[in-house]
């Protein structure tokens, strides 16, 4: 999810940045007292627990891990004039764990709409309507919960209780069986649905973006059992694998575009449309499907009240649309490494239009799934499409929900953020209800190399860390490993996106170098690939590839709510004798421990760079550097790139006296 927060937040900190790029070091103050304890930064004892049969000891799944399948069919129609949503669904379930289950869960995210809810409870007023929408009553309403299970089929007696449900059974569901599970529902659709659906106003019509539009199932897994954790809007989703299909009905002159492949293009595309869809499926360029002047004023005399349309995704967690009559639409192909077809889209009002809008959409789809599909592993859909609408960012498998009035930089970034969320989590995934910095973090870190490679990087922006250092270690901030309904709310953008996706940029940058890294990091993606990990699975995953123990950097930058701050405190001769070599002593001041980098310069002129791994630190927070210098020295630097967020860089040069 990419927020308007976070567009602000990161404006800021780019100018602060571009601000403190010039940033002058002289010599330093005083340095204060070292709280840094290499017993606790290296401590042997990380893990809590030894690998199992589930999940084995090197971060992979063991030989018997499982999980829970959820196959849906839904049937919906949209009511435009009282902006209802009628479904009907039907799961089927398969207990593929080894317990018998005498329920079931599921969770109902659009009772988050209630103003009885625990969102709107919790939701403080300097919040404003994010995750609360004080302003409107919605929610589901439900007719019967109908089960069947072999050849009995029964009303099952249900429980909710805020955004979940429990369905009791009247037998339970053993190991190996599955059920059917029939809901007939409704809800009123918000005009703001706290940043993850709704719908907007434009000149021509209501632009509708729909999502967490029909009862899902809980994840049942090896870890938590049931793993349900209220809605309150900051913890975003953990969902099941599995097929979904959905039907649309809604008034004929819109257009619907969603999640997996459309089934019944013949029935509800003119032959111009078929036409050009299938030009823009071999072509780079973008090709126009529905363009400003063919979109229909009122609806013509004698067409048909409503169309419907079918559509079908494959192992996937779930499913999104969105619809409207206001929509110019266009596409193009994307490249896939191994040349399955597969279609970038955008729909997009008129508003939105133009080359610094959304006219470059598609080119953007392209180029960020491309490269992720490359450096990662290949987009699994037949299509990504990119909404303009009243949703500022917000991700669902093929599909996307951006702000409708963004433009150039800011709409590549939040592009490429919301279809990054393809691999973190509907790839790998991971329990964004409790884990939000494996799915936000992990995606602004990838989102960083689309960055550097999209269009020679014509969005790419160099970042000074020093200026960033006081926002990852303010008085107020608060460890990654929170749950993201706990962390504050103007503190969330910092733990959730920024910290934690800076840290696999500097691991990879700093601690294993970028081919160590990549291809730990592949095989993680690789082994998790529509599974379900926990943090330990990555780190160990992590660990056993990259040959490193990595509990220190894990502590420091997820586990807790540590600093950075290295120092040059001083400067020797060996016999008093610069041309007998110098012992420089560096010092760990906080609890983070990283590498140093040394840039030396002597009076002869020489300059030398040094590069000590993390150990240095082992044996304390102060260490000697022997350096054979052949002059005295003019001056030596920490981190002379400025690649770290260390928190007093006025520590970090030091110039001996004359």
């Amino acid at each position: 999810m990419y927020t308007n927060f976070l567009k602000k937040a990161l404006v800021f900190f780019l100018l602060v940045f571009e601000g403190l790029n010039g940033f002058a070091q002289g010599s330093p103050s005083p340095s204060p007292t070292s709280v840094f304890d290499q017993h606790e930064a290296f401590n042997p004892y990380f893990y809590t627990n030894n690998g199992n049969e589930y999940r084995s000891a090197s971060g992979t799944p063991g030989p018997k891990y499982w999980q829970n399948r959820a196959d849906y069919k839904i049937s919906a129609s949209l009511d435009t004039e009282k902006h209802i949503l009628n479904g009907s669904v039907g799961i089927h379930y398969q207990n593929n764990s080894p317990e018998k289950l005498g329920f079931l869960w599921l969770q109902l995210d659009q009772n988050i709409y209630k103003l009885s809810s625990r969102s709107v409870a919790t939701t403080q007023t300097n919040d404003g309507t994010r995750w609360a929408n004080k302003d409107f009553d919605g929610g589901y309403t439900f007719g019967k919960v109908i089960v069947e299970s072999g050849k009995k089929t029964y009303s099952a007696n249900f429980t909710i209780t805020d955004t979940r449900m429990r369905v009791d059974l009247e037998e339970p569901l053993l190991p190996g069986q599955a059920i059917l599970i029939k809901i007939d529902y409704s809800f009123m659709i918000p005009e703001y649905g706290t940043d993850r659906m709704g719908r907007l106003k434009t000149r021509n019509g209501w632009i509708y973006e729909m999502a967490q539009w029909y009862p899902r199932m809980e994840v049942f897994d090896d870890i938590l059992g049931w793993n349900t954790l209220p809605y309150l809007g900051a913890g975003e989703f953990y969902l099941e694998y599995g097929d979904l299909e959905y039907a649309i009905t809604l008034p004929s002159d819109m257009i619907v575009a969603g999640s997996g492949s459309l089934q019944n293009a013949q029935e509800v595309l003119s032959p111009e449309q078929l036409a050009r869809l299938e030009k823009a499926r071999n072509s780079d360029a973008t090709i126009t499907i529905r363009g400003e002047s063919e979109i229909p004023g009122s609806r013509k005399p004698g067409s048909k009240a409503n169309k419907t349309w079918r559509f079908k995704i494959t192992n996937a967690r779930d499913v999104a649309w969105t619809a409207s009559k206001a929509f110019i639409w266009d596409a193009a192909r994307i490249n896939l490494p191994s040349g399955k077809p597969c279609l970038a889209q955008s729909v997009y009002p008129v508003e939105s239009s133009g080359n610094s809008g959304y006219g470059r959409s598609t080119e953007y789809t392209k180029g960020a799934i491309e490269f992720y599909s490359k450096q990662l592993f290949e987009f699994p859909y037949p299509s990504a499409t990119n909404v303009a609408g009243i949703v500022a960012g917000m991700e669902y498998p093929g599909i996307v929900f951006c702000g409708s009035k963004d433009k150039s930089g800011s709409l590549w970034g939040v592009t490429s953020h919301e279809f990054g969320h393809t691999w973190f989590p509907m790839i790998v995934g991971s329990n964004e209800r409790k884990y939000a910095w494996m799915d936000e973090g992990f995606n602004t870190f990838i989102n960083g190399l689309a960055d550097e490679n999209f269009n020679h990087g014509e969005y790419n922006r160099k970042m000074n860390l020093y200026g960033f250092a006081p926002y990852l270690f303010g008085a107020n901030t608060e460890a990654a490993l929170n749950i993201p309904d706990v962390i504050q709310f103007n503190t969330l953008g910092i733990e959730a996106y920024f910290k934690p996706g800076l840290s696999l940029k500097l691991l990879r940058e700093h601690v294993l170098g970028k081919d160590r890294f990549d291809e730990s990091f592949r095989a993680y993606i690789q082994a998790w690939a529509f599974k379900h990990p926990t943090p330990n699975d990555f780190f160990r995953c992590m660990e056993n590839n990259s040959g490193e123990d990595l509990g220190w950097f894990w502590r420091g930058w997820i586990l807790n709510n540590w600093k950075l701050d290295q120092a040059v405190t001083g400067v020797d001769y060996i016999n008093n004798d610069p041309a007998k070599g110098s012992l420089i002593t560096i010092q760990n001041l906080e609890k983070i421990a990283m590498p140093v980098t040394l840039d030396i310069v002597e009076t002869n002129g020489k300059t030398s760079r040094l590069e000590l791994p993390v150990e240095v630190w082992q044996r304390g927070g102060t260490w000697k550097v022997k350096f054979g210098s052949s002059s005295s020295i003019q001056s030596v630097t920490l981190d002379p790139d400025h690649v770290l967020p260390d928190i007093h860089p006025d520590n970090n040069v030091f110039r001996p006296a004359k």
